[in-house]
């Protein structure tokens, strides 16, 4: 296809939007991801794993420390995208990064928006006790993911699923809700549709201090939290 993407996103989550999208024939011009960090007992750099796959893919990669450098701004509107996918890529977008492409900026999130708007949609949901959660394909606007959303799938959370063992699945399903909703979207058949602000609710950046268990908690809420951090 001759649509330009660039693609942003950096934990195993996004990895399969990317092949999805990459398999679908989508000109893919650039991957950008989150710089090397050091991970482990060791503390060695390990690169995200959107990097690993999108060297396997062939496709040309960016690592910025930062999208607010104007230098970068320019060289991503140097590309001419038409359009911008993101999954997981782990910093909010200004506006000047999302009104780059022709078309917009879609973003795959892990949740059934508005339910869990934030960067931990997948640790909310069992915290919650909630029975499914999902993903949501939407338009991406500056606040944050606000924008009106154009597809969602839902995912039954299994009982003693955990942040682990539910995210693959959930990264499968979004990769197949983006590719299966992109045709219908581009050709005006998929509108988006705003979210009803009365049913938002919000999650934060997990802490190492959530993860532990206080004396107060039900065993309802102890059970979850093992299960979610």
């Amino acid at each position: 296809m001759s649509l330009r993407v660039i693609f942003m996103g950096s934990p195993a989550f996004a990895v399969p939007s990317l092949r999805a999208l990459h398999t679908a024939g989508y000109t893919i011009s650039a991957v950008v991801t989150q710089p090397d960090r050091p991970a482990g007992r060791g503390g060695r750099l390990a690169p995200p794993e959107v990097k690993v796959a999108a060297a396997e893919l062939g496709l040309p990669l960016l690592q910025p420390e930062t999208l607010k450098d104007e230098a970068m701004r320019a060289h991503l509107r140097s590309l001419m995208p038409d359009l911008i996918v993101v999954a997981a890529f782990g910093k909010i977008l200004g506006r000047a990064v999302l009104e780059t492409p022709r078309l917009g900026s879609l973003n795959v999130h892990a949740s059934l928006l508005p339910r869990w708007r934030g960067a931990s949609p997948v640790t909310a949901a069992i915290l919650a006790g909630d029975r499914e959660t999902g993903v949501s394909i939407m338009e991406m606007a500056p606040a944050l993911d606000a924008g009106p959303v154009i597809a969602r799938a839902a995912l039954a959370i299994p009982a003693g699923a955990t942040t682990g063992s539910l995210e693959p699945s959930l990264a499968v399903l979004g990769a197949e809700t983006l590719v299966e909703t992109l045709p219908g979207w581009l050709a005006g058949e998929r509108p988006a549709e705003p979210q009803d602000e009365l049913l938002v609710t919000f999650c934060g950046l997990v802490r190492k201090e959530d993860g532990h268990l206080r004396a107060g908690m039900t065993a309802t809420e102890a059970e979850r939290a093992v299960r979610a951090f």
